[in-house]
């Protein structure tokens, strides 16, 4: 069965960088389409980013592009989401998610295994 554990979440400025990371044990991830979404206080959950086995990678707003960008590392079957410039609206949980499809997708409905969320906070 396969289990994610998200880490790498914490109390930043606004500006300053926070890199996610979702480590899967399990199941190897090459065969999941990965994504990141955020949840925050009072709001739906909301896709962020995904991956597809083998890419592109996709980026749900524009306010996303251009500051966070996803990865993956099979070797260590490992997701990440590096998040660079961040805001305040940045706020929020953060939850990794896989869906046993090689193509990934911006609905959370599709999506099989989620982790427990980190918590980010950008705040000065």
């Amino acid at each position: 069965q396969l289990q994610l554990v998200e880490s790498g979440g914490g109390l930043v400025q606004p500006g300053e960088s926070l890199r996610l990371s979702c480590a899967a044990s399990g199941r190897s991830l090459d065969n999941y389409g990965m994504g990141w979404f955020r949840q925050a206080p009072g709001r739906e959950r909301e896709a962020v980013s995904c991956v597809s086995r083998g890419g592109p990678a996709v980026y749900y707003t524009k306010s996303e592009k251009g500051r966070f960008t996803i990865s993956r590392d099979s070797a260590k079957n490992t997701v990440y989401l590096q998040m660079n410039s961040l805001k305040p609206e940045d706020t929020a949980i953060y939850y990794c998610a896989a869906r046993l499809s090689r193509i990934c997708a911006g609905s959370k409905s599709v999506y099989d295994n989620w982790g427990q969320g980190t918590q980010v906070t950008v705040s000065s």
